[in-house]
């Protein structure tokens, strides 16, 4: 049964779809990419406030972790992207508990599965729980760490950047992959709904490498240039 709640949860999502996919094909920094962005930001936060009251209605707790999910991923990258190098804020403290209580019960209750697998019958695989406890775990540790430490330009855009593409993981995963009904039997054969499910994950492997590794590289290893006037000629000159 279609409701209002329901319409706005997927005209969300399919906004969200369409805004993240741009916003990642636009050049970091660009006002396209900054404008795709806030779009997508909105309707992030909107179709994980509709995916948690959906769950209440229909009594799906996982559905509601995963909206609670997407909106903390969503908004602490937001305000990485926001915030100057080092600055944290009081939401910061707050925000952490989400993925500290998200990530032992996700974790608790693989180990259950483990033990008793007849007990479950969620549909969920075991290490999917697994995985998604680690995910949850470790964004736990960076918000940890950023609060401890502060973060650096270079690490401010990577906590961006992951947090952003997984959050954009949910929506395609949500779509692609938890309801290949939805599209036509032949794409199911050809396991493009599960590449276009994972896609994200792909993109934040490669965005963070280049980041974290291949742009650091590059400053390391660029020339130290001689003042001009320790120079010959008074021309600076690589060292």
């Amino acid at each position: 049964m279609y409701t209002p709640i329901l319409a706005l949860h997927i005209c969300a999502g399919t906004v969200g779809l369409l805004s993240g996919a741009l916003a990642v094909s636009f050049r970091k920094g660009s006002r396209r990419h900054a404008i795709a962005g806030k779009v997508f930001v909105i309707s992030m936060l909107t179709l994980g406030a509709s995916a948690m009251v959906l769950a209440v209605m229909k009594h799906e707790i996982g559905n509601f972790v995963g909206g609670i999910l997407t909106i903390y991923l969503v908004t602490t990258a937001w305000l990485t992207a926001r915030r100057r190098d080092g600055e944290t804020g009081i939401f910061d403290w707050a925000a952490i508990l989400i993925p500290l209580g998200v990530g032992i019960s996700t974790l608790t209750l693989g180990i259950q599965k483990l033990n008793n697998p007849a007990a479950f019958t969620d549909g969920v695989p075991v290490g999917m729980n697994f995985f998604m406890a680690s995910v949850v775990l470790l964004a736990a540790a960076g918000d940890v760490r950023m609060i401890l430490r502060g973060l650096s330009r270079t690490q401010r855009i990577a906590r961006h950047l992951w947090r952003m593409c997984f959050g954009l993981f949910f929506a395609t995963g949500s779509i692609f992959i938890a309801r290949p009904h939805l599209f036509p039997a032949w794409l199911s054969t050809t396991h493009i709904l599960m590449f276009l499910g994972v896609l994200p994950l792909f993109l934040m492997i490669f965005w963070l490498i280049r980041v974290r590794f291949i742009k650091q590289f590059k400053e390391s290893s660029a020339p130290e240039r001689i003042p001009a006037s320790r120079a010959p000629f008074g021309k600076p000159l690589p060292g």
